[in-house]
């Protein structure tokens, strides 16, 4: 626990979960329920679109959150980042912005951003550090969506220097797990190997094709430990300065590939086409902040998240198919 904080009591206060409804919002919302908190507000942006600063205010009047955990974003992989480069910025940016000025406004008392991995500059020593947040550009593909976020820790620590704001920033490495994005046009590595390798099967196919050359290094948390850091630093941590959130462990895609071909049974080729963009060279994070901090350690292997995952996808999936 940071030094001086004492443990925020979340059971009884009104908890506001933006994008409580996606991938990484349902499995927080589902945490905060089974630690005894009811009064969670998760609005979907069909009824609160929070680009829009009107929608925001209303949200804030009828929900009156104490507590503010900002989850939502506008995010895919490498293809979704390059089609959308306009997009993600301004969404991500927009949104952060006004819910941050509403928190200060409306005196909530604890307020939780979540920003990227994507943020560090494109060559960050590895482990990532937190203190090189800010020694370069973020790798271009994913550029304007890094800075986006990274605009919101800003925020954060000038609300806190000139308001007292308690506001903190998380930066959670990537994320995978039962109810993630599956759709190969904007779906991250993990879903997308899997879905590309189970059709491979399907079709009779002796081959799948994967962006790049398979050399970058990635670090992934499963979702459910995700939440829980989230949930532990929302508790216990009142810190001006970002935090990571990782599993601090790395591997190179080829082997993810790889790992994730044989724990589906597809036993064809994996052609690399190295004229698609490979992304950031790697990706490991330094997480001794957390565990410092708060005393955060991710507890899931990628093996055990990655058949989780699986599962559930595979059973989704049969569910969707017509009979």
């Amino acid at each position: 626990m940071s030094a001086g904080a004492a443990k925020l009591d979340l059971p009884p206060r009104r908890i506001l979960v933006t994008g409580g409804g996606g991938f990484l919002g349902s499995h927080l919302v589902e945490r905060l329920r089974r630690m005894g908190c009811e009064r969670i507000t998760a609005p979907r942006r069909r009824d609160f679109d929070l680009t829009q600063s009107d929608a925001i205010e209303r949200l804030f009047r009828e929900c009156r959150p104490e507590v503010v955990i900002h989850a939502a974003a506008s995010v895919g992989g490498i293809g979704a980042n390059r089609d959308n480069p306009g997009r993600f910025f301004y969404e991500n940016a927009i949104m952060g912005i006004q819910l941050i000025e509403a928190c200060r406004r409306h005196g909530v008392e604890k307020t939780v951003v979540l920003g990227t991995i994507c943020a560090y500059p494109k060559f960050t020593p590895v482990p990532f550090r937190e203190e090189a947040l800010w020694d370069g550009y973020p790798e271009e593909t994913n550029a304007p969506y890094g800075i986006a976020k990274k605009a919101l820790l800003v925020q954060c620590q000038g609300y806190r220097e000139q308001y007292g704001m308690n506001a903190i920033f998380l930066l959670p490495v990537n994320l995978y797990g039962p109810r993630d994005n599956f759709d190969l046009h904007s779906s991250h590595v993990i879903p997308a190997l899997m879905r590309k390798c189970l059709e491979a099967q399907d079709r009779g196919a002796e081959e799948i094709t994967l962006w790049g050359d398979g050399s970058p290094t990635r670090e992934f948390i499963y979702v459910e430990d995700a939440a829980e850091a989230i949930v532990m630093a929302a508790e216990s941590y009142d810190g001006a300065e970002p935090v990571n959130i990782g599993s601090g462990e790395e591997i190179a895609i080829r082997d993810l590939a790889a790992k994730i071909a044989a724990l589906t049974g597809f036993s064809g080729r994996i052609v690399w086409d190295t004229g698609k963009p490979s992304g950031q060279p790697r990706r490991r994070l330094d997480v001794s902040r957390a565990q410092r901090e708060f005393g955060f350690r991710a507890r899931t292997s990628l093996d055990e998240g990655l058949r989780e995952t699986l599962a559930w996808y595979r059973s989704h999936r049969t569910a969707a198919q017509p009979a």
